[in-house]
């Protein structure tokens, strides 16, 4: 997979896209990931990406331009456009499975008070939000998206099933897990999980994790 993010901050990436399991797919080509920033698509010498919104008002706005022109530098007919917006739909576990699926993803990150509606109009394909909260620009959203699709692309985790069995993945959070000692400060370990009966366990396990989704995430169960 090829992740190409347009951001004015490109030095953000550096150490989120260092680490882990992001580190790990690049390493072993299983993702490429290419930071383009806009202010090498602007023509004057301040480089400017933002200007005044029409109508007035605070803040200021992207340019449609820049964010054009970068995009198009390496969209192809493959290519899937995605802008990081508040005003995006919810990311979710579901659309990170189907975005996995993709050979090409290019993230718009927006920043300052949004991007000229252009940009919505006519380049990117979808809008997607991480919360509803507001992030200085769309960096770390971007960072988001790409982590919850790395982690699901074939290969890039050391265990094929940790990516399934988890929350979100079936509908529901996930299960209480434990480790070793199995005995802890008085706390001890589930008596099922040490039984060895595997049909109790998985009984087990799908209880909790419906009654913690009932009580956490009820949402989720409508």
């Amino acid at each position: 997979m090829r992740v190409d993010i347009v951001s004015i901050f490109p030095k953000a990436f550096d150490g989120p896209f260092s680490e882990s399991i992001i580190k790990r797919a690049r390493e072993q080509g299983l993702l490429t990931v290419n930071i383009i920033n806009p202010r090498d698509f602007t023509h004057d010498r301040h480089r400017t990406v933002d200007d005044r919104p029409y109508g007035g008002g605070a803040g200021m706005v992207m340019k449609a331009g820049p964010i054009f022109d970068a995009v198009e530098s390496v969209r192809t007919p493959q290519s899937h456009v995605i802008l990081t917006s508040p005003q995006g739909a919810r990311f979710t576990q579901a659309r990170a499975q189907e975005l996995a699926t993709m050979d090409h993803i290019i993230i718009v990150c927006g920043a300052y008070e949004g991007v000229d509606e252009r940009i919505r109009q006519t380049l990117v394909q979808e809008e997607l939000s991480i919360g509803d909260y507001i992030l200085t620009n769309g960096s770390l959203a971007a960072m988001v998206f790409t982590d919850a699709i790395t982690r699901l692309l074939p290969g890039a985790l050391g265990c094929a099933d940790s990516a399934i069995d988890e929350s979100f993945s079936e509908g529901l959070l996930e299960y209480p897990q434990y480790t070793r000692p199995e005995t802890f400060r008085s706390m001890s370990v589930p008596p099922v999980l040490l039984s060895g009966n595997h049909g109790d366990i998985a009984d087990w396990r799908q209880q909790q994790a419906t009654v913690r989704t009932q009580e956490r995430r009820p949402d989720l169960l409508s």
